[in-house]
């Protein structure tokens, strides 16, 4: 099926979007990107996106080819030309092209793409089961190494943690820091409850802050559930009443296993079921029309 990428300034047919194999995006993982998403036509919280992506690419000195309204105006114009309803929209900034050296001075005009498609990350059986995930080996790129405001197309290291998910039969990985504490997954935010508390592990240790992670937090309060960011051990995962996991593509899904450990009563718990269903209101009343 075909259609249109906004690519450089112009929409072209996804057959014929096509970058320079010099690109610094592609070389190095030299750029920022984000994951979004549309319900009934319209764009859930668009502008923290765009916020983030700024803010990622001020952190490594990327210029970025638009001022944020104009770039808004592009991802909603991507949607309406491809005539999506419902869609995952991936925008895309790199360093641009240059030569097969880093420095980036060599790359004169950033790169810039956006993709409407379709996503469906995980089947529907999890979301009403469960979802089984594992630890990792992989540990988390240290927060020194890379900040984790930076949603960099860097994703190396998430998708050694992937790979081992996939080697054990599983869709998701919790990855840990290098001092062993719990960080997020590969592609998800994490949360428990524990002793009726809402928990789930500080940014600055090297999660990503997440747009839904902090939509979630917004929404659990609401319901007046206590809430902190509090550092933990894949023990207290583990041990917790009830586990789930926030992201744009997966949204919310419970978690009832980690490495074969069952988590709580081994079926989603009452307090996730409750916030997956706030989260489905949320995205129906919230958004960008295009």
């Amino acid at each position: 099926m075909g259609y249109k990428i906004f690519l450089n300034g112009e929409f072209v047919d996804n057959g014929a979007a096509k970058i320079s194999v010099f690109d610094h995006g592609l070389l190095y993982g030299d750029g920022v990107f984000e994951g979004i998403r549309s319900y009934n036509r319209k764009v859930f919280r668009l502008d923290e996106h765009l916020d983030r992506m700024f803010e990622g690419a001020a952190v490594i000195r990327l210029k970025m080819p638009y001022a944020k309204k104009e770039f808004r105006s592009k991802i909603l114009e991507t949607l309406k030309v491809n005539e999506l309803d419902n869609a995952y929209i991936r925008a895309v900034v790199t360093r641009g092209p240059g030569d097969l050296g880093l420095d980036p001075r060599k790359c004169k005009e950033p790169t810039i793409f956006v993709i409407a498609h379709e996503i469906v990350l995980y089947p529907k059986e999890f979301y009403e089961n469960g979802l089984p995930i594992i630890i990792a080996k992989t540990r988390r790129t240290h927060p020194h190494s890379l900040d984790p405001r930076v949603k960099s197309l860097n994703y190396l290291n998430n998708i050694l943690g992937k790979i081992e998910a996939i080697d054990s039969g599983t869709h998701e990985a919790l990855m840990l820091t290098v001092d062993g504490y719990v960080a997020e997954c590969t592609g998800d935010n994490v949360f428990v409850i524990k002793e009726g508390e809402l928990l789930t592990p500080p940014n600055e240790i090297g999660a990503l802050s997440g747009i839904t992670q902090k939509a979630v937090i917004e929404l659990a309060q609401k319901r007046g559930l206590e809430f902190a960011y509090k550092m933990m051990s894949p023990e207290d995962v583990v041990s917790a009443e009830e586990c789930f996991l926030t992201g744009t593509a997966a949204e919310v899904i419970p978690v009832t296993k980690v490495d074969n450990k069952v988590v709580g009563n081994g079926v989603p718990g009452a307090v996730t079921k409750l916030l997956m269903q706030d989260f489905k209101e949320l995205v129906k009343r919230e958004g960008v029309s295009y």
